[in-house]
Parts: C-alpha cells; structure tokens; sequence
C-alpha cells in the first residue's frame, strides 16, 4: 500500500498535492466536445473521450479511449481499451479490450485481446482478437 493510499484510509490527505478548489480541480479523462474539430495527431497521457470530429491518428497509450456516439473518427486509434458508440474509419489497435456498442461502427481492422460486440454493431474489416493470452502452442 503507497502511503497517499494508507493517509487516505486514515482519512487525511496528501501532503504533497495541491489543495483543491472547485476552480483548479482537474478533469481525470480529457474531451474533445461534439463542436470541436481536429485535424491531426492526437496524444494523451491520460483517459480521453471524444463526441466531436477527428482526422488523423489517435493515441492514448496505456489509457482508455471512448468514442462518444455522435463522434465521426477517421483514424487509427491505439490505446490500452477502447469503447466505441460512434462511427470509426480506421485501424483500432487495444492492448487489453475493445467495446462496440449497438450505435457503434468500425471501418477497418481491429487487433484486441478481447472483443465485446453488441447486437447491432458493425464492423467492415478484420478482427484479430486471439492476441496477448499468453504463450501458444505451435504446430
């Protein structure tokens, strides 16, 4: 147990951390709005949604991405799990998982460990989800 954890328990705070107000509090998942647009390369350190517009590439690292379901993407996305309510054109790439919601579409191909598709989700391209489960025999 870290000791912010074992201070949490204790019901005190971090020492170190800044104190916080309603105006310098800080979102924990970045957004980009349903009115924004962007053209270009996207990099996150931390968990990002996204309900606006997108073209380019995607890359949140060992985060969560979430494509909110008015979102239009045209791009790649990589990121560590990926649930999907809008409509992607382009690779998806997760490390642990990917969800497609009903409303949910993808245009090209898909590489998880793990896949959950709701009814009613499309996808149009090739889905590798046998990756990352440990060692396999070969023949």
């Amino acid at each position: 147990m870290s000791p912010v954890d074992t201070l949490r328990d204790r019901g005190q705070t971090d020492p170190m951390a800044a104190p916080k107000s309603a105006a310098d509090e800080r979102r924990v998942t970045a957004w980009i709005g349903q009115g924004v647009v962007v053209e270009g390369r996207i990099t996150s350190a931390q968990d990002l949604r996204i309900d606006g517009k997108v073209e380019g590439t995607i890359e949140v690292g060992n985060h969560a991405l979430i494509i909110g379901a008015g979102a239009e993407i045209k791009a790649n996305l990589v990121a560590r799990s990926i649930l999907i309510s809008g409509a992607v054109t382009g690779n998806v790439t997760a490390t642990h998982r990917v969800d497609l919601h009903a409303a949910g579409s993808v245009e090209g191909d898909i590489s998880s460990p793990r896949l959950v598709m709701a009814d009613g989700a499309l996808v149009n391209g090739q889905v590798d989800a046998g990756g990352n489960r440990g060692a396999k025999e070969s023949g």
